[in-house]
């Protein structure tokens, strides 16, 4: 019941109505893509799925029940999480696995051959897609520890970059400050947003566009990052997370606020970043991070470089450097 204090809107509708404005619901119906979607009892429930079936999707939905507990985990969408999606998608031939966290403003997505396609990987794609269906040019925004993959695109595509500290916040800024010609923005955590959208991440549109990819190009998304790589070179990341006792977390944060090293991995540092805790560029296509929780004793270490072997040597010495070693 209304009065004057308190009025009630429900914007379900205005948001369901906007996601059709953005999306190609045209070329989904065309395509009939075999979808299968996990909810992972979350807030997604009754707008991914009634999107999807809205798109015409040959629909399998998993975990639709809502749930407070999550069945007992996280109800994160990344690669452990979503053994079961993975699982159903192998066996029943599914085109692309789509899934939100618990309150559908992260994605997580799977190929049709069950591989896990990680945020690192999600944003090119959208950007390479975006830029070929709709012609958008402008800014493509990413938090600093997200690859640089799609610095490499967005080169090849004459695109401009902008670098963010970590929170979508920060993304959210651009969008509001250059709406016209703001192209999409995400971080390695996988939040996103697009533009004339919200400035605010939202895993649904990002699963909804990333279906629209695969319609659009009638392959897997495998073989559109093999297009994309074509045009970047070969581009691998990784992300570890260590728990550290606290006197040698301290030890660390202080290490890092006296000075840098002036090599890494036998490396020489190029250029310093601090925008957000300290990434050392140490050629165009190798870089680690180094972020430190100021709630809890972790430190998370990104890297990443042109070579698997590289990067697990970045990762190698990156514990070492954070243990004192």
């Amino acid at each position: 019941m209304e009065n004057e204090t308190v009025k009630y809107y429900d914007p379900r509708p205005a948001y369901l109505k906007r996601i059709k404005q953005l999306v190609n619901f045209k070329l989904l119906k065309k395509s009939s893509l075999k979808v299968a979607a996990d909810i992972l009892h979350g807030t997604g429930d009754d707008y991914l799925d009634t999107l999807l079936e809205s798109a015409g999707a040959k629909l399998k939905v998993l975990n639709k029940k809502r749930d407070p507990l999550f069945d007992g985990h996280s109800p994160e969408p990344n690669e452990t999480n979503l053994k079961e999606l993975k699982s159903v998608i192998k066996k029943e031939s599914y085109k692309i696995g789509l899934s939100v966290d618990g309150d559908a403003d992260r994605f997580g997505i799977i190929d049709s051959d069950g591989t896990f396609i990680t945020p690192n990987q999600v944003i090119p794609i959208l950007l390479y897609h975006l830029h070929k269906t709709r012609g958008w040019k402008g800014v493509v925004v990413r938090s600093v520890m997200t690859s640089h993959m799609l610095d490499k695109l967005a080169a090849k595509l004459g695109i401009e970059v902008a670098e963010t500290p970590v929170g979508f916040k920060y993304i959210g800024d651009i969008l509001t400050q250059r709406p016209q010609d703001f192209i999409i923005g995400g971080e390695e955590s996988g939040g996103l947003t697009i533009r004339g959208h919200v400035p605010e991440k939202d895993g649904i549109i990002a699963c909804l566009l990333m279906a629209e990819a695969v319609a659009y190009n009638k392959k897997s998304l495998s073989a559109i990052l093999k297009d994309i790589v074509k045009l970047t070179g070969p581009v691998f990341t990784d992300r570890k997370n260590f728990r550290l006792p606290k006197e040698i977390m301290e030890n660390f944060r202080q290490s890092l606020q006296k000075s840098a090293p002036e090599k890494f991995a036998g490396m020489k540092i190029q250029k310093v970043v601090t925008l957000d805790g300290y990434k050392f560029i140490l050629d165009d296509d190798t870089w680690v991070g180094f972020r430190l929780s100021g709630t809890e004793p972790i430190v998370r270490l990104y890297a990443e470089s042109n070579t698997n072997t590289k990067l697990k040597k970045l990762i190698s010495e990156g514990e070492k450097f954070i243990n004192g070693k």
